[in-house]
This record gives C-alpha cells, sequence and structure tokens, in this order.
C-alpha cells in the first residue's frame, strides 16, 4: 500500500473549472466516507482552499486508487471524469509526500510564502480524524508535513516576502482606490477568509466596515472584535445587500455559496463613485457581469493568478525548498528503516522460541540440576543469542534506510523462514509503522 495525492488547483485548471470541483466544508465528511468506501482506498484526507481541491489517499494500487478518486470527484463536480484527468496533477509515494511537505510550505499556494495553507492543512486533518479516515499512515505523513511547514516558516524569511491572497486582493483594492484608510468597506461572509480580511483591512487604517453574513451572530462577532481593536463596525443579514453595497467603497466576498451572492442587481449605479469589489469566493461569489458596471472593478482569483504567476522566487524560497528536499530523504529514510522493523521483531522472538524450546529440552534431560544452575544457563544461552542478533539486526535497520534499502526484509524473512502473516511477525502497536498493511514505503 502506498500514498497518492490526486489534486486541482491554480496551477492547473481555470478558476472556472476549479470552483466546480471545491468542495464546501459541510460537503467534506460526505466525500470522505465516500472515498473511503472505494475498493482500493484505505485511508483519505481532503484538502479544499480557495485555490487547491486535493485528495491524499493510502491506495492498494496506482491505477486502481486513481480511478476511483477520479470518480469521486467527478460525481461530485459533474464534470466528466476524462475533462478531468487534463487538469488533474497525480503524485505517487515519495512524489505524494514532496508534494504535500512542499503545499503545506506554501511554496505551491497562489502567493508563494503565505502560512494560511498551514492552517488549512490542520483543519483538512481534524476534519478527516472526525470523519474516522485517517489511519497510521496518513496520521505520520501530515503530522510530518505540519512540522515541516513551521520549520520552513521559522528558517526562511517567507512570512515576510508572501503574505495571503486576501492581503494580495486588498493590495490590488487600495492602489485602484487610492489607498484604503477612511473608507468604507462591506465583508460579505464571516468565516476564516472574512477575519482575515477585517484583520488586514484594520492595519490598513479602514474607516467603517460593515459584516454582511448569513448567520448574523457569527457576523455579530466579526464586528465585536474590530469594535475592541477601535474600528467602528457593525454587523446585518445578507438581505441589505443593494444597500450597503451602494454605501461601501470596497467589498471583499468570501461566502462559500453555491451560486452568486452579488450580482449586477446588487450593485446600484455608482454616479462616478468607484468601487472595488475583491472576490474570495470558489465558488465565485459574484457574477461575471459586475465587472463591466460602470465605475466597478472586480479582483477575483483569476486576475491575482495572472498578477502573480511571473513573482520572483527569490533566496527564501530556494532555501525552503532546500529544507523539503532534506525532509523528504529523512522521511523516505525512516519509513523503510520501519518496514524491517516487524522482520527483526520476528526474528528476535523465533530466537527467543527456540532458546525456550532448548531449555526445556535441557530440564527433560537433566532433571537434577540445581535451579541457580539452570537459571545461570538459561541467562548465558539468552546472552549469547542476543549478542549474535545485535549487530546484524542494528546494521540491517541502517541498511535498510538508505535508498536500496527497500529488499532487507524480504531477505530476512527468506533466510530464516519467518511467514509475515504468522504471529510471531507481528509487533505491538506501538511499535508497528502502520495500522493493518505495509508501511508507506518509496
Amino acid at each position: 500500500m502506498s500514498v497518492i495525492a490526486v489534486g486541482m488547483s491554480h496551477r492547473s485548471a481555470e478558476v472556472r473549472l476549479l470552483e466546480r470541483v471545491t468542495v464546501a466544508a459541510p460537503d467534506v465528511p460526505k466525500l470522505l466516507d465516500e472515498l473511503l468506501r472505494c475498493e482500493n482506498v484505505s485511508e483519505a484526507v481532503l484538502v479544499s482552499t480557495c485555490n487547491r481541491v486535493e485528495v491524499y489517499a493510502v491506495v492498494d494500487a496506482f491505477h486502481a486508487g486513481l480511478a476511483d478518486i477520479a470518480g469521486v470527484l467527478s460525481r461530485h463536480s459533474g464534470t466528466d471524469v476524462a475533462a478531468l484527468y487534463d487538469h488533474l496533477y497525480v503524485h505517487y509515494a515519495a512524489a505524494a509526500a514532496q508534494h504535500l511537505f512542499t503545499v503545506a510550505a506554501g511554496l505551491d499556494s497562489m502567493v508563494v510564502g503565505e502560512s494560511q495553507i498551514l492552517g488549512q492543512v490542520r483543519l483538512a486533518y481534524g476534519a478527516a480524524k472526525d470523519a474516522g479516515t485517517v489511519g497510521r499512515t496518513l496520521h505520520e505523513l501530515v503530522q510530518q508535513a505540519l512540522r515541516i511547514g513551521k520549520r520552513v516558516h521559522t528558517d526562511t524569511g517567507l512570512d515576510q516576502v508572501g503574505g495571503s491572497v486576501v492581503s494580495e486582493a486588498l493590495a490590488d483594492a487600495d492602489t485602484a482606490l487610492g489607498g484604503l484608510a477612511g473608507r468604507r468597506a462591506l465583508i460579505v461572509g464571516a468565516g476564516s477568509m472574512g477575519g482575515l480580511t477585517a484583520a488586514a483591512l484594520r492595519r490598513a487604517g479602514i474607516g467603517e466596515v460593515v459584516v454582511a453574513n448569513r448567520s448574523q451572530a457569527n457576523g455579530a462577532r466579526l464586528a465585536a472584535s474590530l469594535v475592541e481593536q477601535g474600528v467602528p463596525a457593525t454587523a446585518t443579514g445578507l438581505d441589505r445587500l443593494a444597500e450597503l453595497v451602494a454605501a461601501a467603497d470596497l467589498v471583499v466576498s468570501c461566502t462559500g455559496a453555491v451560486g452568486a451572492v452579488i450580482t449586477e442587481d446588487t450593485v446600484p449605479p455608482r454616479a462616478g463613485r468607484a468601487l472595488v469589489i475583491c472576490d474570495l469566493g470558489l465558488p465565485r461569489d459574484v457574477a461575471e457581469g459586475v465587472g463591466e458596471l460602470a465605475d466597478v472593478r472586480v479582483v477575483d482569483l483569476d486576475s491575482l493568478q495572472r498578477r502573480l504567476a511571473e513573482a520572483p522566487s527569490g533566496t527564501d524560497t530556494r532555501l525552503a525548498t532546500e529544507i523539503i528536499a532534506d525532509e523528504v530523504r529523512g522521511y523516505l529514510a525512516a519509513q523503510r528503516s520501519a518496514e524491517v522493523t516487524p522482520t527483526v521483531t520476528a526474528l528476535r522472538r523465533r530466537a527467543a522460541e527456540v532458546v525456550d524450546a532448548e531449555l526445556l529440552r535441557l530440564d527433560a534431560r537433566l532433571p537434577e540440576l540445581d535451579a541457580p544452575v539452570r537459571e545461570e544457563l538459561a541467562r548465558t544461552v539468552r546472552r549469547v543469542v542476543d549478542k549474535l542478533l545485535h549487530t546484524p539486526t542494528v546494521r540491517v535497520k541502517e541498511l535498510a534506510s538508505g535508498p536500496r534499502g527497500t529488499g532487507y526484509a524480504e531477505v530476512l524473512r527468506e533466510l530464516f523462514a519467518l511467514d509475515p502473516q504468522h504471529p510471531a511477525a507481528v509487533t505491538t502497536p506501538h511499535e508497528s509503522p502502520v495500522d493493518g498493511g505495509k508501511p508507506w514505503t518509496e
């Protein structure tokens, strides 16, 4: 069994297709359950953000596992599976680990170095854990990815280089409006993206904020946090959008709704007063025709993607890439070494069984032996066996961790006639690298 990563992002597909494949938070448990019911999938984690949808799964076989996952995404999005394949990227085994580490570090984000993705990976893991679709293999892989993501942001300057999709969208709005200080802003949606927007607007010196949200209680909490930080803010429902848009200089929409929230009818004539609408929703929150209205400019994921595509990488990105490459090597070495552990344990147990059998035979042949002599003989025999096994078992673990070390466990099983299905070859839960199957290997 190995790990496979199947995904679609801003790098492989247009936003129009990506928004069909994206999975809203309430639908994540349903898709995880459907993935786990696939014949070839035994574990699954689903990462769905404003610019990527990725499935990380433990599969029995590459092609069968890929077909299962693509089928689930096809049914969810209503897109023909053949059309999906043109825009999906697939990473397997070592490449899957490297891709997840790269994603968690923010190197595959639209805004290189943004740290929000780290929290999104953590949330994806939490959702999969709650749904019961995470086993030992993906648990270890994701925890490693989260640790590496933190390391990259600690050991490099990417936190200073990269902002977020929100900060980049607001940078465009700042340029278009000639500054955000003192302006009126409307935030549509009070989720995590809405919270990031509120924090960024406060730092930009925004004059007033209105939070419009389907759940007024959530909107009220976000507005209250702004008031506590000295920003005039109020909360309301979505039934007054046209009125609120008319009064605003800047609208940031990030609801996660299935259909458009802001349409041409929602935007009254501006009479020469500029309006910037930042559409950060996936699927889109803003209808296509809104950007054609007079005095209205729409900043969306498409325009951000075009602007950020040619952003320079820089020294920090190269350093982060080197960190990830080093971590991948270490991860794979640990996995290869762990693969031989159950066999080494089985060998030691086999040796212990042989010793026990011989000591019983000695008891039968020399029943008159004094107890102290018998105990000393037993200790001596066990010490001899332990010393004989120590060097080769330590050495085989070292050799197994190398790039060509995947066959050492098989050699041990063959040389000592160890049956991997025999109870003696099964280690205790804290010793085994996986639950119920072979460990993940390159």
